[in-house]
């Protein structure tokens, strides 16, 4: 059978930016004052490829690293995780996206980008590997891919191409002010394509920016409300998260532990839901599936969170489902 001519039904294809994360070695310090570095693996899309993986699901990364050091040591990374990286390019001219990351003393995050072209900002139509869109059950992707082009045109194609076979459209926008010219575009470009997204998550903070409204209430949730989308979810961190269908709406409690770093605390917790999903999309229609696999999607947020880093963080099947039996 030719490849691409079937649908893979539960293939996650995540779509976006993969980059080196350098982080202090000590917290609570600005970047100035840290004493030294670590590297760790990240982006957003990425981290949720790897967080599907992690728990059992199939996943595969979609974007362009450097043809660099950092660039192969990341598809390592993709591979050793039991992520396809088939959709993955290089680009000998640009180098991979780096990001220094301050942990603040509370565990919140500080960055300052170094990407200027980065490589994942060059990827082109051209360069995308369509059966592999066609061939997902899920097509998942963020918005700093919309920032530049040729990327820009790429996701646009990649949803296209995704929406025409008939994939799942997942939208996490996880906003990153500096990158973008000016917050007037980001909020711009980040909607302009919320139309076409199935599920969307935001975070506290990223409804307040999109909506101009300092408020989680369902009001404002529902500001973000299309008749196009099937669910739309609003994480609140250590508050658990709400959820928005056109049938029903509701919260789920976060579940308690001691937090050391929210690094990909969202990206855990978008896998863990599209690995349910994949697994069954009536969770989309029934309130009582939607709860079990919202509190199972909190658990794997909650668990990364008492770790640091993002990508060794994220948890496994048998450490999520511990803490969601326990009594």
């Amino acid at each position: 059978m030719a490849v691409g001519s079937s649908r893979d039904d539960r293939l996650i294809v995540s779509f976006g930016e993969m980059l080196i994360d350098f982080v202090p070695t000590v917290s609570g310090v600005s970047l100035a004052q840290a004493p030294g570095f670590i590297k760790a693996p990240g982006g957003a899309p990425a981290n949720v490829a790897i967080a599907v993986s992690r728990l059992g699901g199939r996943a595969a990364f979609m974007g362009k690293l450097g043809d660099d050091e950092f660039g192969r040591m990341l598809a390592a990374i993709l591979r050793d995780n039991d992520v396809s990286d088939e959709g993955v390019t290089f680009d000998a001219g640009a180098r991979t996206a780096l990001a220094f990351v301050t942990l603040r003393s509370d565990g919140e995050r500080e960055f300052m980008f170094y990407r200027n072209p980065s490589a994942d900002m060059l990827l082109t139509p051209a360069e995308l590997d369509l059966d592999l869109i066609r061939r997902a059950k899920v097509f998942h992707y963020g918005s700093i891919s919309l920032i530049t082009d040729p990327c820009r045109s790429a996701h646009l194609k990649a949803m296209e191409v995704a929406k025409e076979a008939g994939v799942l459209l997942s939208y996490d926008p996880n906003l990153r002010l500096p990158l973008w010219p000016s917050a007037a575009e980001a909020k711009e470009q980040i909607l302009s394509i919320w139309d076409q997204a199935d599920v969307i998550k935001v975070s506290d903070v990223e409804l307040e920016f999109l909506t101009g409204k300092d408020s989680v209430e369902d009001e404002v949730a529902l500001l973000l409300w299309r008749p196009s989308l099937k669910l739309l979810l609003v994480t609140l961190g250590e508050k658990g998260c709400k959820y928005y269908t056109k049938d029903f709406r509701g919260a789920v409690d976060a579940f308690r532990v001691s937090q050391v770093d929210t690094t990909g605390a969202g990206d855990a917790f978008v896998g863990a839901l599209l690995s349910k999903l994949v697994d069954d999309m009536s969770v989309l229609q029934d309130e009582k599936k939607l709860r079990e696999a919202l509190r199972f999607a909190n658990a794997c947020g909650a668990i990364t969170t008492t770790k640091k880093g993002a990508i060794p963080a994220l948890p496994s099947l048998a450490e999520a489902l511990a803490l969601v039996e326990k009594p």
